[in-house]
């Protein structure tokens, strides 16, 4: 069995993970600022070391890849890396030094989509900060596996939902008060035709990926994979599957996006433009196939288990309640 330090281990995919790597019978550290606790309890949590960092701040000084380095890890995954400079900083110090490296990177590299589903070979086409950053730290790592023997593997998670998370929403933005007026049989507008799309992926899923990675070094080491669930979403279809979860006959009426996004808060209005300009939808093709990955939520599944807790914490209302 392996000693595995999983960096940001305390966020949505990391409540899955640990626990699934300590059962596993790995030796598990997470390296986080110690301000968040996981999603959902499990006594696995126990057995697990917690190691308590400030990563922006020790990157500014120099010194948070020796901090990981010095854990000894067989392997590490690294669910936190925003910036080249950074994620640089830990390699350099790992090299030589680990078995494997994994990089949560996101499908949000992609932008402007050249195929659908967009596959792993499809160009990287950015088109804001977050994704370009991603970008940059993909492109690095895939190089120093291929040409310098580092062993890193990137992935790159779609919207990710589960227990504790909101998810985009029918309007492609995360405000949950959508799925309330969706309980109550209020009539939804949609931008353009409601075909735009969003690849949402259940947590647990990003969990299982990262072990058949692990448990696949030799397939997955060099190379980069989409990690989402089985299909993508049309807004349309998204709505419709949610009014009939919740007992009605969708009410959807459909404006051109400059009209529609007045009736939302700048907020929402930013969120939404953000996802319908990407409208993604993802090919798992290469995870089934190289690391046999078969999600078991599909992207409504997953969904609802989010809405269900947002129900029960009050953020979204429901007739008799």
């Amino acid at each position: 069995m392996a000693r595995i330090v999983v960096i940001g281990g305390s966020g949505h995919v990391g409540t899955y993970l640990l626990p699934a790597l300590v059962e596993r019978g790995h030796e598990v550290v997470n390296v986080s600022r110690g301000k968040a606790a996981p999603y959902r309890e499990d006594r696995a949590w126990e057995s697990v070391q917690q190691v308590v960092a400030d990563r922006k701040a020790e990157e500014a000084e120099g010194e948070f890849g020796s901090r990981i380095a010095d854990l000894d890890a067989d392997i590490v995954v690294d669910m936190i890396s925003f910036e080249l400079e950074g994620a640089q900083q830990v390699v350099e110090a790992l090299r030589g030094k680990i078995e494997h490296y994994l990089f949560c990177s996101s499908i949000w590299v992609y932008g402007h989509p050249t195929t659908v589903p967009s596959i792993e070979t499809d160009p990287m086409n950015a088109i804001d900060e977050y994704g370009i950053n991603k970008a940059k730290i993909e492109r690095w790592l895939i190089q120093k596996a291929r040409r310098d023997g580092f062993p890193a593997t990137a992935f790159r998670p779609g919207h990710i939902v589960g227990k504790g998370w909101v998810p985009i929403n029918p309007l492609a933005n995360p405000n949950p008060e959508v799925f309330s007026r969706i309980a109550h049989g209020e009539e939804l507008a949609l931008p353009n035709l409601g075909l735009e799309m969003v690849h949402h992926v259940h947590a647990d899923d990003v969990a299982q990926w990262i072990i058949r990675a692990i448990e696949s070094r030799a397939a997955s080491i060099g190379e980069v994979f989409n990690t989402v669930s089985e299909h993508a979403l049309t807004l349309r279809g998204y709505a419709e599957a949610m009014f009939r979860w919740f007992g009605h006959e969708p009410r959807l009426t459909f404006l051109p996006f400059e009209k529609w996004k007045q009736g939302l808060s700048e907020t929402d209005a930013h969120s939404s433009w953000g996802h319908i300009m990407r409208s993604s939808c993802i090919s798992i093709e290469k995870s089934r196939t190289r690391l046999g990955y078969s999600p078991r939520f599909t992207s409504i599944e997953a969904i609802k288990e989010s809405v269900v807790a947002l129900i029960a914490s009050g953020k979204v209302s429901v007739p008799g309640r």
